[in-house]
C-alpha cells in the first residue's frame, strides 16, 4: 500500500490532525491565549525548576531572621530604633557583613524615646522649670532615637526596603531613596507605579542604599519572577536585592540594555560595571527577573543559613562570623505576612526571594525568556505538526504510541537542555498538548469509533442509576447516551466519619462487614430518592441528581436523600447499640447544585459515567466543612435556593470561600423537619440570624452578645462555640477594613 493510498484510507484522521495543527498555530503565534495552556506551561516550568534546583548551601548570603523566638524576647515588630541600630551595628561592625538589606519599612517616627523619664518628672512637685530645662538640655541627644538609627545607617553598608504601589489615589508616605537614573520615557511594557510607602525621610536620607521589595505574582498566584527595576515619576528605581548587591560590589554603575538593541525598544537586561567586574542580569520587558530558586525555603530549606536576630543581638556569634557575606534582615513569622506562594513551596519566606536573586546575580544564573520566544514556539509547533500529520496516519497502534512518546521525550529533553545550558525559559505546553491531542484523535478515530460497537443503554447505566430510571431510559433510548454534556445538577458527597479510627481497632472482616452494612443503607436511600451513584471512594459515597434522566427538582431530591441518610444511620446506630453495644457511626454530607459536565469519562482502559467540574469540587469541600461546623449536613445556598419551600427548617452557617474558588458561597444545614419546628427553635434561629448579620457587618460586640445568649439557649450546639472562639480573636469596636464576614479556607 502506497503512502498516498494510506492517507486516502485514513482521510478523517489526516484531516483531524491538520485541523489540530491549524488550531495550535494561532496559540503559538500569540494571536490568542488559552488559560489552560498558560497554566500548564507554568506547571511545567515549576516542575522543571524543582527537578533542576541546586539544593546546595550558598554561604555568600545569610538571612537574619526576626523569628518567633526573637519576638518572644523583644516584643512585637517594629522594635525600638536603638534596638534596630544595635542589630545593624553588630552586623556591619563586629560581624563585618559586606552589605545588609533590610526587608522592612520604618514608616513612622519612634516617639517612645524618653517618655518614661518625662512622665516621672511631670509627676514630681518641681519648684520651678529650671531643673526640667537643665535635664532636657542634657538628655535631648538621648531622646532622638531616629537620629541614633540614622547615624548608624550613615556609617553602614545598608539598603533600606520600601514598596511601590499603584492605585487611583497614588498614596505616598515617607521618602524614596535617590533614583538610579532618569527615565523620562519608560520602555514599552515596563511596570510603572504611582505611589509608595517608604521609611521616614531622615532614615532614607541616611542609608547608603535603598530598594523596593514588591512581589508581582503570576495569574495562578505563584511568584516566579520579581521586578528588578521599576519606573516612577520619570525616574528609574532598583529592587532591594539589586541595591544590596550593588552596595556589596562597591556601587557599580547600572546601565539598562534594550531587548532589540534599539533605543526605544523594550527592556532586555541590567548591566553592572565596576572595579570588581561586570555582571549582566537578563530581565523581561516589565523589568522582572526570573527567580533562580536554589531549593525549599525556610531555615530548614538548606539554601541559606538563617540566624535568629536575638542570637545576633546577644552577641552569640563569634566576631567576624559573617565577614564578607550579604545579609538580609527579614521575617519568617507567619503573623508578619511575609510568606509567598512559589513554585518550590506554598509558604515561602519573602526575604529568601531576595537571597535567591542576589545569589543568582552573583553566579550569572538568572534564567530568562528570550525576545524571540514567539518565533521559536511557532516554528516548533509547525515542525511537530508536520511530523505528526506525516507519520501518524501510516502507523499501527504501537507505532502511533512510539512516535508520540518519542516526540514528547525529545521536546522535554531539548527544553531542559536549553534551560540548564543557556538559562532559556521556553514554552513547552503547546507542542506537548499538540502531540497528546494528536494521539487521542488518532486512537479515537482509528481504534475506538471504527472498531468498537455501541453497548446497549441499559447495560451502560445499570450500575449507576436505580432500576426505575434505567427502565425509563430503555423505553426511550434515543433520548439518552453516554456523551458528556453540560448541565445544572445536584451532587452529594457523604463520608463516614471516624472510620480510620475504627479500622485500627477492628479485624479486617469486621471492618468489611461494617462498611458494607453502612454503604448498603446509604446506597438504598440514594436509589429510593432517584439518585445516581457515581462512585465509592473508600468510606465515601458520591452521588448526583438530574442525570441521566432530567429531573427539574434534583436539588430537593438530593437534600431529602441526605436527611433520609442521616435518619437511616441513626436507626442503624440504635440497632448496633442494642445488640452489641458498639460505638455509633456518623457521617458528614455536602450537597451543592451548579453547572457541571456529566457523561462517560475516563481512559480507554476504564471509563465511568461521572460528573466533573468546579461545582463537584465545591460539594466535596462542603462535605469537609461539615466537620468544621460540627454538623452532619452542609448545603450550598444554590441548592437551598432551588429547593425553596420544603419540609426542612434551614439554618445558615456561614459565607465561605474554599480553596480553588474565588467566589464566596453561603452554606446551610437542616436543623429540623417542618413538623418538628418549635417556638423555641424559631426564637433561636431568629436570634442566630441577627448574630450572623452583626458578624458580617463587623459589629462584633453585638454579635458576641447574641452568641452568648445562644450558647445559654443551646449549650451543646458546636456552631455557637465556633463563633465564640472566632470572636475571641477579634477586636471589639475596631472596624476591620474590607471585612465582609467571609471565612476563607485555604486547605482542601
Amino acid at each position: 500500500m502506497s503512502a498516498w493510498t494510506a492517507y486516502r484510507r485514513h482521510g478523517k484522521r489526516t484531516l483531524a490532525l491538520m485541523l489540530l495543527v491549524l488550531l495550535a498555530l494561532p496559540q503559538a503565534a500569540g494571536l490568542w491565549s488559552l488559560p489552560l495552556l498558560d497554566r500548564l506551561d507554568g506547571g511545567l516550568y515549576d516542575l522543571r525548576l524543582r527537578l533542576t534546583m541546586p539544593r546546595t548551601l550558598d554561604e555568600r548570603v545569610v538571612i537574619i531572621d526576626i523569628d518567633e523566638r526573637s519576638l518572644a524576647r523583644l516584643g512585637q515588630w517594629p522594635w525600638s530604633r536603638p534596638r534596630v541600630a544595635a542589630l545593624i551595628q553588630e552586623l556591619t561592625g563586629r560581624q563585618r557583613v559586606r552589605a545588609l538589606g533590610i526587608d522592612a519599612v520604618f514608616a513612622e517616627p519612634d516617639n517612645s524615646s524618653g517618655l518614661r523619664e518625662l512622665e516621672r518628672l511631670a509627676q514630681q512637685d518641681l519648684k520651678g522649670q529650671a531643673e526640667f530645662r537643665d535635664w532636657l538640655k542634657h538628655q535631648t541627644p538621648r531622646l532622638d532615637y531616629d537620629g541614633e538609627l540614622a547615624t548608624v545607617l550613615s556609617r553602614s553598608p545598608v539598603a533600606l526596603g520600601y514598596y511601590l504601589t499603584s492605585d487611583r489615589a497614588g498614596r505616598r508616605s515617607g521618602r524614596l531613596p535617590e533614583p538610579v537614573a532618569p527615565l523620562p520615557q519608560p520602555p514599552p511594557g515596563m511596570l510603572e507605579w504611582d505611589g509608595y510607602a517608604s521609611s521616614i525621610a531622615r532614615l532614607t536620607a541616611a542609608a547608603p542604599g535603598g530598594g523596593f521589595f514588591n512581589a508581582v505574582t503570576d495569574r495562578d498566584g505563584k511568584l516566579r519572577s520579581a521586578p528588578l527595576v521599576a519606573a516612577f515619576d520619570g525616574q528609574l528605581y532598583q529592587s532591594l536585592a539589586l541595591a544590596t548587591l550593588r552596595l556589596g560590589l562597591g556601587d557599580p554603575v547600572l546601565n539598562i540594555e534594550r531587548a532589540e538593541g534599539a533605543p526605544g525598544g523594550p527592556l532586555g537586561g541590567v548591566v553592572l560595571t565596576g572595579a570588581m567586574g561586570e555582571w549582566r542580569v537578563p530581565i523581561n520587558a516589565r523589568g522582572d527577573a526570573m527567580i533562580p530558586y536554589r531549593g525549599p525555603g525556610g531555615p530548614d530549606g538548606g539554601s541559606y543559613r538563617y540566624f535568629s536576630a536575638i542570637d545576633v543581638l546577644d552577641g552569640q556569634l563569634p566576631a567576624g562570623s559573617l565577614e564578607g557575606r550579604y545579609a538580609l534582615l527579614g521575617f519568617t513569622t507567619p503573623g508578619l505576612m511575609d510568606l509567598r506562594a512559589t513554585p518550590v513551596g506554598e509558604v515561602y519566606p519573602g526575604v529568601e526571594v531576595h537571597a535567591n536573586l542576589i545569589s543568582g546575580m552573583l553566579d550569572g544564573r538568572i534564567p530568562h525568556v528570550p525576545d524571540y520566544v514567539t518565533g521559536y514556539e511557532l516554528l516548533l509547533v509547525l515542525v511537530v505538526g508536520m511530523v505528526l500529520v506525516a507519520g501518524l496516519p501510516l502507523l499501527p497502534l504501537w507505532g502511533v504510541l512510539a512516535l508520540g512518546l518519542g516526540l514528547s521525550a525529545a521536546l522535554v529533553a531539548m527544553n531542559v537542555w536549553l534551560y540548564l545550558g543557556f538559562g532559556l525559559v521556553l514554552p513547552l505546553a503547546s507542542p506537548l498538548v499538540l502531540v497528546v491531542a494528536a494521539l487521542v484523535v488518532t486512537i479515537a478515530l482509528g481504534y475506538f469509533f471504527e472498531s468498537r460497537a455501541k453497548r446497549t443503554l441499559a447495560s451502560q447505566f445499570a450500575t449507576y442509576a436505580p432500576p426505575e430510571i434505567v427502565r425509563q431510559m430503555v423505553r426511550n433510548p434515543e433520548l439518552y447516551d453516554m456523551k458528556a454534556r453540560a448541565a445544572e445538577l445536584t451532587v452529594m458527597f457523604c463520608d463516614v466519619r471516624g472510620f480510620t479510627t475504627l479500622s485500627e481497632t477492628m479485624e479486617p472482616q469486621q471492618l468489611q462487614a461494617l462498611l458494607t452494612a453502612v454503604l448498603n443503607r446509604l446506597s438504598r436511600v440514594i436509589h429510593e430518592h432517584q439518585g445516581t451513584i457515581d462512585k465509592y471512594i473508600g468510606d465515601c459515597v458520591m452521588a448526583f441528581w438530574g442525570a441521566p434522566v432530567t429531573m427539574p427538582t434534583h436539588a430537593r431530591h438530593g437534600v431529602d436523600a441526605a436527611c433520609a441518610m442521616i435518619a437511616a444511620l441513626r436507626e442503624f446506630n440504635a440497632e448496633r447499640a442494642a445488640t452489641s453495644g458498639e460505638p455509633p457511626v456518623h457521617v458528614g454530607i455536602g450537597v451543592h447544585t451548579g453547572p457541571m459536565s456529566v457523561g462517560n469519562m475516563g481512559s480507554d482502559l476504564r471509563r465511568a459515567y461521572t460528573v466533573v467540574g468546579d461545582a463537584v469540587n465545591l460539594a466535596s469541600r462542603l462535605e469537609g466543612l461539615s466537620r468544621v461546623y460540627g454538623v452532619d449536613l452542609v448545603v450550598s445556598g444554590a441548592a437551598v435556593a432551588q429547593v425553596g419551600v420544603s419540609d426542612h427548617v434551614w439554618q445558615e452557617l456561614d459565607c465561605v470561600r474554599v480553596k480553588g474558588r474565588s467566589q464566596a458561597v453561603s452554606i446551610y444545614t437542616v436543623r429540623a423537619q417542618v413538623h418538628e419546628n418549635t417556638p423555641a427553635l424559631q426564637a433561636e434561629l431568629a436570634l442566630w440570624q441577627r448574630a450572623l448579620s452583626n458578624w458580617r457587618a463587623g459589629e462584633f460586640a453585638d454579635c458576641r452578645r447574641h452568641i452568648d445568649t445562644l450558647r445559654q439557649m443551646n449549650a451543646n450546639y458546636f456552631l455557637y462555640q465556633l463563633y465564640a472562639e472566632r470572636l475571641a480573636s477579634l477586636p471589639l469596636g475596631v472596624p476591620i477594613p474590607g471585612w465582609d464576614g467571609t471565612t476563607v479556607f485555604d486547605a482542601k
